[in-house]
């Protein structure tokens, strides 16, 4: 039985074949179609002028014509055949990259990301305890134009803002969802997704950012392991925030973990300042 590579190499081999008999073919008819048509022509005006040359003219009608037939049928020989060959090389390929595919594929991502030492992934978070929207709801007040300062405090409480507690607020107050989605992604501090179990605060800052600050979050969202457009890591134990300024400017670059300054950083010592979360 032919193995997957040899199989690879004839059906390819046919492939290229069949693709260069056909642009050949082409190439050659493009050139002689335009000659074999003057030649028509021109004995189409002599015969006009001298019957005689009929007999010519027909000769070479039948000429071009079988020449064009046999052509064409050639062609569609070719075609059906480099259909196939190629249909054989995808079924050998296919076979081929089955052979060499892991039977338990690992998230190599999730196995290399270094993280910080000494953390185990976070807890899958309970189920919310909304009694707090409900006393909150009567001590603020249900009207719409409380909807900031009942938003900052469910923030303040939860660390973002739940689904489900603005589910809540919803049909305790007159507030509608509408207004509130405008709300909360007109000001940038209200969150909708959870958070890390420690906040990282990166100043982006004028003489932070000419001294890496760019550099600097880059690497802690690789040695953190945070997904592409998101801001915290898998396991929530981290969320990274750029800031305008922490204004500690004298000591750029700098950032903040949990309140705790770092300053004259590098990328390289910037992971090192996570350890005083340990």
């Amino acid at each position: 039985m032919i193995g997957a590579r040899t199989g690879i190499w004839i059906a390819g081999a046919l492939v290229v074949v069949s693709v260069g008999i056909l642009l050949t073919d082409y190439v050659v008819a493009s050139g002689r179609a335009p000659r074999d048509d003057r030649v028509i022509k021109e004995l189409q005006e002599q015969t006009k002028a001298d019957a005689s040359f009929a007999p010519r003219l027909a000769a070479e009608q039948k000429r071009v014509t079988s020449a064009r037939l046999a052509r064409k049928s050639r062609d569609n020989a070719l075609a059906w055949g480099l259909i196939a060959a190629a249909a054989a090389f995808l079924t050998f390929a296919n076979g081929l990259v089955k052979q060499k595919k892991p039977s338990a594929p690992v998230d190599r991502r999730q196995a290399k990301a270094p993280g910080p030492p000494g953390r185990a992934p976070a807890a899958t978070p309970p189920e919310l305890d909304l009694t707090f929207v409900d006393q909150l709801v009567s001590q603020i007040g249900c009207g719409k134009e409380a909807v900031i300062p009942l938003l900052q405090a469910i923030q303040t409480h939860y660390r973002y803002l739940p689904d489900e507690a603005l589910r809540r607020l919803c049909e305790l107050t007159d507030i509608t969802p509408a207004e509130i989605a405008g709300t909360s992604s007109f000001y940038a501090r209200f969150r909708r997704s959870p958070v890390g179990q420690h906040i990282v605060r990166v100043c982006h800052g004028t003489a932070c950012h000419v001294s890496g600050a760019r550099q600097i979050t880059e690497e802690l969202r690789r040695y953190l392991a945070i997904p592409d457009g998101e801001d915290t890591d898998a396991a929530r134990l981290f969320t990274l925030d750029e800031v305008a300024c922490l204004g500690c400017c004298s000591l750029a670059p700098v950032l903040m973990v949990d309140g705790h300054t770092a300053g004259k950083l590098t990328p390289a010592t910037a992971c090192e300042a996570l350890k005083v979360t340990a």
